[in-house]
């Protein structure tokens, strides 16, 4: 497993990187996964479990997207047989590690939560093979957004806090002149029924020139407005994921406007508009802070506006202390 930089989360990487397996599993492997456990070798500590066949072509695809995944081995005695991962990342980590800012959430967590939510629709395989497309409707400085870009989907965000729109802007837009990666940036206005409501910033790029100039793109769509006020802004029924890092209700994790507002409430009033972006058969990923926002409450207003709420296997065990003032856990429903 790769270390993780955040101590707190380091402690349950294991934890949270064993039920992380067990939904992608349950996705993309027909025969799932067995005694997930860690283990020592020689003093090193891994993630050990068992398959009932070789892992190779979809099967290694499946397991090298795991967000924590440093290396893999095949246990042969005592003896340990590196396997070649088969990652989809199409850009270096540094687009996700770069920016850093108080309040940050944790890059691997980040992963994880864009990851099991993949796997609960009805599309998991678009997850690997980059067609699968991505809405973050609270997404602040964009780590979701450069995680997503990272894997080669397409993505949208949207965050009212205009200096968090304007970091992301200025961040993506150096990163890839100085990557010389391939693109077309532009900016603008949001406008409906005549009326401006913020800004956007629209990105085409592609990781290789020859995808670029054949016009295989990826696309990035930032826009800086009210994520409660989406009617008429999304195409309808596009996106298959929809991920959000929740006000977790202290300084750090959430500012401006969403002080005012009780997580739930205002997860109540913005939920209409995202979902009429979502496809059936779609999912949404949902970071929560128990203390301000519980599970059940969160669990009875996705199934309340129509969604149904996957709880088994590894989707019961992602729940982590992040400090004292952070319970964290992740919600996890499907449209249809």
């Amino acid at each position: 497993m790769s270390p993780s930089h955040n101590r707190v989360y380091a402690a349950d990487a294991a934890r949270l990187m064993g039920a992380e397996l067990d939904c992608v599993a349950r996705a993309l492997l027909p025969d799932g996964v067995g005694d997930v456990t860690p283990v020592q070798v020689a003093g090193v500590d891994y993630l050990g479990f068992e398959t009932a066949a070789p892992l190779t072509g979809d099967r290694l695809r499946a397991v090298s997207v795991l967000s924590g995944i440093q290396a893999l081995y095949q246990r042969e005695g005592d003896l340990l047989r590196p396997v070649a991962l088969e990652r989809p990342d199409r850009f270096g980590s540094d687009l996700v590690t770069i920016p850093k800012y108080q309040g940050k959430t944790n890059e691997q967590f980040t992963r994880t939560l864009l990851t099991v939510t993949a796997m609960a629709g009805a599309w998991p395989e678009r997850y690997l093979d980059g067609t699968m497309t991505v809405l973050d409707p609270m997404c602040g400085r964009g780590t979701t957004l450069s995680t997503a870009l990272t894997l080669g989907l397409d993505a949208t965000g949207i965050d009212l806090d205009g200096k968090d729109f304007e970091a992301y802007q200025a961040f993506l837009t150096t990163y890839l002149r100085r990557h010389r990666i391939k693109h077309r940036a532009t900016t603008g206005a949001v406008r409906r029924q005549g009326k401006t409501l913020g800004r956007r910033y629209d990105v085409e790029l592609a990781a290789d020139k020859a995808d670029y100039k054949a016009g295989r793109l990826q696309h990035l769509t930032y826009l800086n407005l009210d994520t409660t006020r989406l009617e008429g802004l999304l195409p309808a029924a596009q996106t298959n994921v929809i991920v959000a890092d929740t006000p977790y209700g202290v300084q750090h994790g959430s500012h401006g406007d969403r002080l005012d507002r009780s997580p739930v409430d205002l997860l109540d009033r913005a939920l209409p508009g995202w979902l009429r972006a979502l496809r059936t058969g779609g999912t949404i990923g949902l970071a929560i802070n128990r203390h301000v926002a519980p599970r059940d409450d969160v669990a009875e207003l996705l199934t309340r506006h129509g969604l149904t709420v996957v709880e088994s296997g590894g989707y019961g065990g992602l729940r982590h202390r992040v400090d004292a003032s952070i319970d964290r856990d992740v919600v996890v429903a499907r449209k249809g």
